[in-house]
């Protein structure tokens, strides 16, 4: 089992810049792949970016790249999202998901998930 808590969600102004943080517990060697997720009211939740444990390369969605930066420190077993240039678009619930080797875009791919942490951007 792995445990994840999200943490850094909050009320910003758009323009404005958020650091999440999730940290894993529990048997988190196994977690390849850390990712993020966002799920808006009333629509599905979508990827955001992932990085792997090794080699740490990156992926992001369309939306946001070029304003959001994934990395993670392994030997706290934390990863974050660095989110800038925040817009009106991007309130959502986000949510931190502990993955496999295979794991990719799509949630379905992920075995873990945090509670989640409620983003905010005022226009």
């Amino acid at each position: 089992q792995v445990q994840l808590v999200e943490s850094g969600g909050g009320l910003v102004q758009a323009g404005g810049s958020l650091r999440l943080s999730c940290a894993a517990s529990g048997r988190t060697f196994g977690s390849y792949v850390m990712g993020w997720f966002r799920q808006a009211p009333g629509k599905e939740r979508e990827f955001v970016a992932h990085i792997r444990r090794i080699g740490g390369s990156t992926i992001y969605a369309d939306s946001v790249k070029g304003r959001f930066t994934i990395s993670r420190d392994n030997a706290k077993n934390t990863v974050y999202l660095q989110m800038n240039s925040l817009k009106p678009e991007d309130t959502a619930v986000y949510y931190c998901a502990a993955g496999n080797f295979y794991s990719g875009t799509g949630e379905a791919g992920y075995d873990y998930w945090g509670q989640g942490t409620q983003v905010t951007v005022s226009s």
